[in-house]
């Protein structure tokens, strides 16, 4: 009914959590919703296209990138590092697109300080910590040491729960996605995210003084 600006759908959690299963099935879901494709330096995994899941960088790019402002947030995370081009996002947001962030906690923070009038922050947790190892296993990618250092580091961003506006424990992927589903719907209704709104309102004002 209305314009509005676009927002930022942040969806965090310790890698094996479900953040990416849950990203996919949305975005399918969801045709104004568009995914924000970080550059990486990680390397590219064999089902994975460049453009499409990432765009895949040197090092050397990506310093040049960062040095240059074109990142939104950047961040190092097993010892790759991951950002966000700036440009492409301010476009979608200007045209009413949502655009979804799957980014870890040391993004996510960047956003928030940057943005914080377009981000709705959503920590994705796994039921226990016994499913996130099995699912970490599950990967054919990575190794043993990797597996090890995926659950160091989920220590860390466990502590980062209460940065988020909201937190969904991933039992059952539908129910799940669902869940971010709602979250996104009531962000849209937001006064905020709708442009003419008060000249709506004024509008419906004036009718109601010229019948009164």
């Amino acid at each position: 009914m209305f314009d509005r600006r676009g927002l930022m759908l942040i969806l965090s959690s310790p890698s094996g959590a479900g953040k990416t299963s849950i990203s996919r099935t949305i975005l399918q879901q969801d045709p104004n919703l568009k995914l924000s494709i970080s550059v990486t330096t990680r390397p590219k995994r064999a089902n994975e296209v460049d453009g499409v899941d990432y765009f895949f960088k040197t090092v050397d790019e990506f310093n040049e990138m960062r040095d240059k402002g074109e990142l939104l947030e950047w961040a190092e995370v097993h010892g790759n590092y991951y950002g966000t081009p700036k440009a492409a996002i301010e476009i979608e947001l200007d045209a009413g697109r949502d655009v979804l962030f799957d980014i870890d906690y040391q993004g996510a923070i960047q956003l928030y300080e940057r943005c914080p009038e377009d981000i709705i922050g959503v920590f994705i947790l796994p039921p226990s910590i016994a499913e996130l190892k099995h699912r970490l296993e599950r990967r054919a990618d990575d190794s043993a040491e990797v597996i090890r250092r995926r659950l160091t580091t989920a220590q860390q961003e466990l502590k980062q729960w209460e940065s988020y506006d909201y937190i969904i424990v991933n039992h059952d992927l539908d129910d799940s996605c669902a869940a971010v589903a709602s979250i996104l719907h009531s962000a849209r209704m937001m006064p905020s995210r709708q442009k003419n709104l008060s000249n709506f309102i004024s509008g419906l004002q004036s009718e109601l003084d010229s019948i009164l």
